[in-house]
């Protein structure tokens, strides 16, 4: 229901889209966010936004360079990343929740699968 696609090998100070498109059911209600999971690391909050899309969340690691969107006619939501970091290699996911707070990974509901991005230096 939610698939995760974007992901690559991109070097320091490149950008890259990531994007999550949503199926099966109507996620317009639904708060959607952004975690993601480096090698042998906890999963971390990257991002967040909220079903009407007027407010945003950003991680402090990722605030400036990230810009989270969506658009729910067309049932995705995508985040911008500038600035690209060897230390944002990750595997990347998205998630869709109606429980706050939009940090917290527990919160969510609904998984897609993960898309890896690699930032080489």
């Amino acid at each position: 229901q939610l698939q995760a696609s974007g992901g690559g090998l991109v070097q320091a100070g490149d950008s890259l889209r990531i994007s999550c498109t949503t199926s099966g059911r109507t996620f317009s209600s639904y708060d959607l966010g952004w975690f993601r999971q480096a090698p042998g690391k906890e999963r971390e909050f990257v991002a967040a936004i909220t079903s009407s899309g007027y407010i945003r969340y950003y991680a402090d690691s990722v605030k400036g360079r990230f810009t989270i969107s969506r658009d729910n006619a067309k049932n995705w939501v995508s985040p911008q990343m500038n600035s690209l970091k060897p230390e944002d290699t990750a595997v990347y996911y998205c998630a869709a929740g109606i429980n706050r707070p939009l940090t917290d990974y527990s919160k969510y509901d609904y998984w897609g699968q993960g898309t890896l991005v690699t930032v080489s230096s």
